[in-house]
């Protein structure tokens, strides 16, 4: 029985293409032109038409308003993130449900995956053309730095295109399994990917096939579209310097300008300049040759992010540049000379570039494909996951459950308790982020353990477990274990993290790293100060008159002092006030323990508690 044809794709930005595993090894899927690429540009024609790729693109300057590009960018999106990208769409785009975007198209709203799902749904019939047969499984490729929500839409969009994704694997994973495919050495490599949206590093170890991403990083905002922008900028800046600062751009020319300096940044990759010519309407042009060095000063900034995140990456595997093997670029804006030289400088070694930096990801998802329908069975895949996951508990600490960078599929679980007395449901709160209080965190989403049986404080032992699959997805589940009560949830939050969110998670980690620490400190021995004054409460209930006079002042005076260093920040002080308010309550202790064995001992005859029956 034949393998099942299973697509490898890249779900690009600006271009998307298909390759299949055959027993040969990969192979791009091309039309009948040889052209493997398809613009991720949609168009919608006033007679409800809809064009994808190559001519949508073509007449984008003459249909601005119903012509759709950068979807991948607003994947997983909340409108409010979207700001500095709003300046430079020419279609309309607007909140959708749940604080999301969407995009409005002659009144009718359209979210990123339905739009995405139009890109796919064509990569999947130029592949079924070119291969003669019907295909309805894929493996996409995303950017290493997208998170739950963004892997879902990725997912969501392939199934309203017709397709079970049966895997989602990271863009430079992807990369890396292109590269090694058929290498026997052992090798670590550090995977370069600047695409036209999105940026990630990872670095990876290649031993007897199997591929172990150390570490990654990267920013889901940072792209070759902020390249075209530096000159859109430029551009914008000195026209509006001739004909006046209040001078608006329509979107047919707003349009025109995203082509032109796409176009430019294109050509400065092979020649010293290009030249940029824009009709301003009313007889007006405007004619501008753009040197490379001049666009190589504006894009530094962005090209100097890229390496920050090297330097990340590097940092979380524990390595040295030294110690990297080889760098593969890919992305087509690694073609830009700028990128080659500045990614050479910092890792000591030149690129390696003998594949094709804008194929090389679906050749590797195809690999994947490959691995799923059994044609390549020699080949493992462990990947990452970007940052911790974990749960808020008592006081508003952050527990973690899985680190960043910790290797997926994997599964942690962690026991928990109630600090009420009946309590009947817990909260279990999910959050993402590298800080110690849930208030610095990213909150991914909550849900409720209900109908736990009334115990007291500290009897209820809730296990809460974090599954995280191959596709990077989160489930969640709480169990308590003494009733069997169990709830769970697969977190898919309203929209993904901005870069900016991703940023400042990770550095605050480090920045705040020894405050955090005792703050989280001062929250567990605040919590365990008010177990151990219940626990007094209860033995002076219980047992009213069995302290002397001096013991019952010696333990009113440690009760109150506990009480005082609860209320300060003093870790030190509140630990050794609650030594002392157990030692005060020890005869207290001692008195209820005796207590229990005389009621266990009633009727009972001395022999039963003989060595003999002891149990452990």
């Amino acid at each position: 029985m034949a393998a099942p044809l299973i697509l490898g794709i890249d779900l690009g930005t600006t271009n998307s293409l298909a390759a299949v595993m055959m027993p040969s090894g990969p192979v791009v899927v091309r039309d009948a032109a040889g052209d493997a690429l398809v613009p991720s540009v949609i168009a919608f024609g006033s007679d409800g038409g809809v064009t994808v790729g190559a001519a949508a693109r073509a007449q984008a300057v003459l249909n601005p308003l119903r012509t759709v590009y950068s979807v991948k960018r607003l994947m997983g999106r909340g409108i409010e993130e979207l700001t500095e990208d709003l300046r430079h769409l020419a279609y309309p785009v607007a909140a959708g449900r749940g604080g999301t975007v969407c995009v409005t198209i002659d009144g009718h709203q359209m979210t990123p995956q339905e739009l995405s799902a139009i890109i796919l749904r064509e990569v999947k019939a130029r592949a079924e053309a070119a291969l003669g047969q019907q295909i309805t499984q894929a493996v996409i490729t995303v950017p290493a730095y997208f998170d739950d929500s963004q892997r879902q839409a990725t997912r969501d969009a392939g199934a309203i295109a017709g397709l079970d994704v049966r895997r989602i694997v990271n863009e430079p994973t992807a990369a890396a399994l292109a590269y090694g495919l058929g290498r026997k050495v052992d090798a670590t490599l550090a995977v370069y990917d600047l695409g036209g949206g999105t940026f990630d590093v990872s670095v990876l170890r290649v031993a007897g096939g199997v591929f172990q991403v150390l570490s990654t990083d990267g920013d889901t905002h940072l792209g070759g579209d902020d390249l075209d922008r530096e000159i859109i900028d430029l551009v914008v800046a000195e026209v509006r310097g001739r004909a006046g600062a209040e001078l608006t751009f329509p979107p047919a020319t707003r349009q025109a300008l995203r082509d032109l300096a796409e176009a430019a940044k294109i050509r400065l990759s092979s020649d010293p300049a290009a030249r940029i010519e824009v009709d301003l309407g009313d007889g007006q042009r405007f004619q501008r040759e753009i040197k490379r060095e001049e666009f190589e000063a504006r894009a530094a900034r962005w090209v100097e992010h890229t390496i920050e995140h090297c330097r990340a990456a590097l940092k979380a595997a524990g390595l040295t540049t030294e110690q990297i093997d080889e760098v593969v670029l890919v992305g087509g804006c690694t073609r830009i000379p700028l990128v080659r030289r500045r990614v050479e400088e910092f890792f000591g070694r030149r690129p390696y570039t003998a594949l094709n930096p804008e194929e090389v990801v679906a050749m590797g998802a195809a690999v994947q494909a490959g691995i799923l329908a059994g044609i390549q069975r020699d080949t493992l895949l462990l990947d990452v996951t970007p940052l911790s996951l974990g749960i808020e508990t008592l006081g508003g600490a952050t527990g973690k459950l899985i680190l960043r960078n910790s290797t997926v599929p994997c599964q942690a679980a962690e026991t928990f308790t109630t600090y009420v007395d009946g309590q009947t449901s817990v909260d279990i709160h999910v959050l993402q982020g590298e800080r110690e209080l849930a208030r610095d965190c990213r909150s991914l989403g909550s849900f409720k353990l209900r109908g736990i049986p009334p115990m007291p404080a500290g009897m209820p032992r809730i296990l809460v477990t974090f599954l995280i699959d191959a596709n990077g997805i989160l489930n969640v589940s709480a169990r308590e274990l003494r009733s069997g009560k169990e709830a769970s949830v697969q977190i898919v939050p309203a929209h993904g993290l901005t870069r900016d969110e991703v940023v400042r998670m990770v550095k605050e980690s480090y920045a705040h790293a020894v405050a955090d620490l005792a703050a989280h400190r001062l929250i567990d021995l605040r919590n365990e100060a008010t177990r151990i004054l219940a626990a007094i409460d209860k033995a002076l209930a219980d047992l009213p008159d069995l302290l002397t006079a001096p013991q019952r002042a010696g333990l009113d005076a440690a009760v109150a002092e506990l009480k005082a260093k609860m209320a300060g920040d003093d870790g030190d002080a509140l630990y050794a006030a609650m030594r002392a308010a157990n030692d005060a309550a020890a005869p207290l202790t001692q008195a209820q323990m005796d207590e229990v064995l005389k009621k266990t001992a009633v009727g009972k005859k001395l022999e039963e508690f003989g060595e003999g029956n002891a149990k452990c």
